[in-house]
C-alpha cells in the first residue's frame, strides 16, 4: 500500500486505465450516508456516476455498507476489475492523504468488523486520526474534509481514465 497526496491519484487511475477501459471496471464505494467520516465512499460513488463511469456501486442514494457489501459484490460479473474505495482512520500526518494499492481493501477494520477483502485495486482515504473510539471519530469528522477528498478521488479517476465532459451526457 502506498500513501499518496491527491495530486498523485490520477497517475494511479491512469495505470489501471492502461490495462482496462472504464467499462471493464466497477467501482465499489463503501460506506454510509449516516456518518460524516464514513460517507467518503457514497459521496465518491455519486460523483463518479456524475462523471460518466458506467459501473458504480455505493452512492448517496444507494450506499454500499457493511450490511449490503457482500450481496453487492456477488452481483459483479467475474470479468470486471474492481476498484474499492473506502474511508479510513490514520496517523495525524496522514489525514487528507490516500492509501492506494494494487490489492484488495479490508473494509470496516477500524470498526472491528470482519468483512471480506474487496477489490483488485483499492483507495482508502484517511479522513481523520485513529483514536480509542473510531465510531465517534467517524461521526465527528469534518464534512468539508470528506467532500473535498471525495471530489479529489472522482476528479483523479476521471482524469486517469480520460473521461471528458461529453461522456457525462451519454
Amino acid at each position: 500500500m502506498k500513501r499518496v497526496p491527491g495530486s498523485e491519484l490520477a497517475a494511479f487511475f491512469h495505470s489501471i486505465h492502461r490495462r482496462f477501459e472504464a467499462a471493464e471496471v466497477t467501482f465499489v464505494c463503501i460506506g454510509t450516508d449516516r456518518s460524516t467520516g464514513d460517507a467518503l465512499g457514497p459521496l465518491t460513488g455519486t460523483l463518479l456516476k456524475e462523471k460518466g463511469f458506467p459501473h458504480v456501486i455505493g452512492t448517496l442514494a444507494a450506499p454500499c455498507d457493511a450490511v449490503t457489501l457482500e450481496a453487492e459484490v456477488r452481483g459483479i460479473p467475474a470479468e470486471q476489475r474492481i476498484i474499492a474505495i473506502d474511508a479510513c482512520l490514520g496517523q495525524p500526518g496522514s489525514v487528507g492523504l490516500f492509501l492506494v494499492a494494487e490489492a484488495p481493501l479490508a473494509p470496516a477494520r477500524s470498526m472491528g468488523l470482519q468483512l471480506p477483502p474487496i477489490g483488485h485495486y483499492s483507495v482508502a482515504g484517511v479522513v481523520n486520526i485513529m483514536g480509542p473510539k473510531p465510531y465517534w471519530t467517524l461521526q465527528t469528522t469534518s464534512l468539508h474534509q470528506v467532500m473535498t477528498m471525495a471530489a479529489c478521488i472522482a476528479d483523479a479517476a476521471s482524469a486517469g481514465f480520460g473521461l471528458s465532459l461529453s461522456s457525462r451526457t451519454k
